[in-house]
């Protein structure tokens, strides 16, 4: 959940049709099952405009991919940006759990910029990590509108949806341009709202985000500035199921280590299985990728003992691509807690160290959305949440392929034990975007 607030800098009277709040949405559901679910994007009935076309996926079967993939140019960017907030995340939150969704924080900076002009519009698009030299602005914004056509897909086995919604004063009045663009480019919504009755416009924006996130995240804009003309909402919803579930035969409480000194007690789940992993000499960390059905899968990481600044240190695009290319199918004892965490973090602090200064002070240029000048970004808020189980055995009847284990390979396989201080990062394969980031320093501890 991303929360913005866009403001008239002083003392304003409500006939200057004062503050603008940009309110950007996340929730992140992580949850596990039985079923099993080839990949399955939108199919060419669901786009009128034929913008896809049946390609060939690794199970046989067609996945609808986009003709011009502009989308593509986004993905080295979105990685980066994706690594420098968490770096930043991490570096003012020592030792505490960290889960937030990178693609939610730059799709809604990615909107917002459709109404920055002039220095303010260059350091929202450098600040997310885009070289203007490489790509143009237009790019971009074709680019996240793929992107979000692609990402936006919903089965019995996986639902993944993002997406955007306005909420403005009744008595503003957007330029045309910038509703065009954000319905075009961003697929928002677009509601009009009285500010003026700050209970009633809380209740109109929290109930939205209430039924986008499936009840999930509840009450997060409070105490809302009756001079607000604007809220712009950018959301995240993900469930899942493992293609390998776990069963909660084997689940059973064991010791996680949080440090030297403290250790709580876990739910365990373990399963013996063919999983993609390797271990980094270099670094000193074991990788274990467990995929799920719909083409998404989570990268887990596991630092030695004292190794994990030294990993969160090379957490870059070009590592978690060496990792990708480094991983092998191999028997493994997999060892996994089950947890529940959010997070919610100061946006606003953190981007002023990538550039995006102007934003927030009387030089924010943000002249696209309103004719009206003064606009400025008060606010800007993120949380999101993580449930890792089991869940379904009772669908035990599906079938999971998998190579045979023979008596006479490896004989011991390698045991991966995840009961110390790891980080997770959840990756939509397909279009090579970073879905969420985590770090579970204590998988008890829930904010």
């Amino acid at each position: 959940m991303l929360f913005v607030s866009i403001s008239f800098p002083g003392t304003v009277k409500r006939k200057m049709k004062p503050t603008t709040s940009l309110c950007l949405l996340l929730a992140g559901l992580y949850t596990v099952s039985q079923c099993h679910q080839h990949p399955r994007y939108r199919n060419k009935q669901d786009d009128p405009k034929g913008t896809y076309y049946p390609g060939p996926s690794s199970h046989g079967e067609g996945v609808y991919t986009v003709k011009n993939k502009t989308f593509t140019k986004l993905a080295p960017s979105n990685a980066d940006f994706a690594f420098s907030f968490y770096k930043l995340v991490a570096s003012e939150a020592t030792d505490q759990n960290i889960f937030f969704s990178p693609i939610s924080i730059s799709t809604s900076f990615a909107m917002l910029a459709l109404g920055a002009k002039s220095e303010t519009l260059m350091q929202i698009l450098e600040g997310l990590s885009f070289n203007l030299k490489k790509i143009q602005e237009q790019e971009i914004h074709e680019g996240f509108c793929q992107l979000l056509q692609l990402l936006n897909r919903s089965d019995s086995e996986l639902q993944l949806s993002l997406g955007n919604a306005l909420f403005i004063e009744e008595t503003q009045k957007p330029l045309q341009k910038f509703l065009d663009d954000v319905k075009n480019f961003y697929e928002s919504e677009v509601f009009s709202t009285d500010f003026n009755n700050s209970s009633g416009a809380e209740n109109q924006i929290n109930s939205y985000i209430e039924e986008k996130t499936n009840g999930k995240i509840v009450k997060l804009v409070e105490n809302l500035d009756p001079l607000t003309t604007m809220v712009l909402v950018n959301y995240v919803f993900f469930k899942a199921h493992w293609e390998k579930p776990f069963s909660t035969l084997y689940t059973k409480e064991e010791d996680f280590f949080v440090d030297q000194e403290t250790s709580v007690k876990v739910d365990m789940m373990y399963r013996k299985g063919y999983y993609r992993n390797y271990f980094d000499e270099k670094l000193s960390c074991w990788l274990v990728q467990i995929p799920y059905n719909g083409n998404v899968a989570a990268l887990f990481v596991l630092p030695d003992e004292g190794k994990m600044k030294q990993v969160e240190a090379a957490l870059l695009k070009r590592t978690v691509s060496n990792w990708e290319k480094s991983l092998h199918d191999r028997k493994i004892h997999l060892h996994i807690p089950k947890f529940s965490i959010s997070g919610t973090y100061d946006v606003k602090r953190i981007v002023k160290h990538v550039g995006m200064t102007d934003l927030f002070t009387e030089q924010a240029d943000l002249s696209g959305i309103t004719e009206d000048n003064g606009l400025l970004v008060s606010k800007v808020i993120h949380r999101a949440m993580l449930n890792v189980h089991e869940n379904g055995t009772e669908a035990a009847g599906a079938t999971v392929k998998e190579v045979t284990w023979r008596s006479g390979d490896v004989p011991h396989p390698p045991r991966i034990r995840f009961n110390r201080p790891f980080l997770l990062v959840i990756l939509d394969k397909y279009t090579r975007t970073v879905l969420f980031i985590g770090k579970i320093v204590n998988p008890m501890k829930t904010d």
